[in-house]
């Protein structure tokens, strides 16, 4: 037989086996997700915690079977058909399955914070811990993707030996390079860092509200090197981890998210301080906004023209609070105009003079 064909046709019965061994794959892997889905249905309890499971590992399952299954035959068949194409082949296999696995680790990560966002939603009133442990598994779901990336393209390089080579060399002079990066890197592995201590010692937390730099806004994302502060008027801010740890800011939900509001009212000396004072009792408590903690009024300052009265009220949250200060100023102002149009500032001039002032003549214009 003619050598060429020969060959051609052991190429032609690895190529068989390789293909039967991926379709084989690829069927073990139908049916065993048919099946778990199915079991998973009849259990009911958790549920959705396995549906996102099993959504998030079946393309990564898909592609590790069947490679797994062909790393299998050519390391059987290739002996017997093609002697030497099992280290070409193999190598570029394990290649393929380590790619894959770190898939599903990544793909199992991804599953786990997002099953821990579900058990604990941010979207509650009181979701202080809520926003602890999903500002957690954020942070940490990036730093879990970033090591088991550099592991998994470590470990395809280190299949090939010239690659092996290389990284040996590197290894070598790793003092020397690992002096000129940390010089050169120095504030971005000092950003790495603050994002860490972001994580653990929490300052700030998805959804909390925060004043950066004069901005009033909330907390919408946070990664290892930046956070994004929604503010109220839908704009972004895009800010350093590092100012959350070298600079002062204000975080209104450190602990909880009631808050003490004022509005101040300018007025005139004349004003019946106790009517007005029943009358902000009045608004605050039939506000839908008012928590039922605190109200008070006080006169904090008096000047020459005005009295400066501060009105202090509670709410639940930030923007509750805000609503509460703009309804309480407007009907206190408006209860004021109708009852006590005396008691809104005002001027007060006197006019002294010997007599009548008579208006000037104005002349007569020209005649044509």
């Amino acid at each position: 037989m003619d050598p060429l064909v020969a060959e051609a046709e052991a190429w032609l019965y690895l190529v068989l086996a390789l293909s039967g061994a991926v379709i084989v794959g690829l069927l073990v892997h139908a049916v065993a997700f048919y099946v778990v889905r199915g079991v998973s249905k009849r259990v009911g309890r958790g549920e959705p915690v396995r549906k996102e499971v099993l959504a998030r590992i079946y393309r990564p399952l898909q592609l590790l079977i069947p490679l797994l299954l062909a790393a299998g035959a050519v390391s059987v068949a290739a002996p017997e058909f093609v002697p030497g194409a099992e280290t070409p082949l193999g190598s570029l296999l394990h290649v393929g399955v380590v790619f894959s696995v770190a898939w599903l680790l990544i793909a199992l990560v991804m599953a786990a914070e997002e099953t821990i966002s579900q058990q604990f939603s941010i979207d509650e009133a009181d979701n202080l811990r809520a926003r602890k442990v999903v500002t957690q598994t954020r942070i940490l779901r990036r730093i879990a993707i970033i090591i088991i990336g550099i592991l998994a393209v470590g470990v395809m390089l280190f299949e090939y030996e010239a690659f092996r080579s290389l990284g040996t060399g590197i290894l070598a002079s790793a003092g020397i390079i690992g002096i000129v990066v940390g010089l050169a890197a120095q504030r971005t592995i000092g950003t790495i860092i603050a994002g860490f201590q972001i994580a653990f010692t929490q300052p700030i937390r998805v959804d909390d509200v925060v004043i950066v730099e004069g901005d009033f806004g909330w907390i919408e994302e946070i990664t290892l090197t930046y956070a994004v502060v929604r503010v109220w008027d839908q704009r972004r801010i895009i800010v350093p981890i590092t100012h959350f740890i070298e600079t002062p800011f204000q975080n209104w939900t450190r602990e909880t998210s009631d808050l003490l509001g004022t509005v101040f009212l300018y007025v005139d000396h004349r004003v019946p301080f106790t009517d007005v004072r029943e009358a902000v009792g009045r608004i605050v408590e039939a506000s839908e906004y008012y928590d039922g903690r605190v109200w008070r009024l006080h006169v904090t300052n008096t000047s020459e023209r005005t009295v400066e009265m501060r009105l202090l009220m509670s709410a639940k949250s930030a923007p509750e609070l805000w609503e509460l200060r703009c309804e309480v100023r407007e009907k206190i102002v408006a209860y004021i105009q109708a009852h006590y149009p005396d008691a809104l500032p005002r001027v007060r001039a006197e006019i002294r003079g010997e007599g009548p002032v008579e208006a000037p003549s104005i002349p007569a214009p020209p005649s044509a």
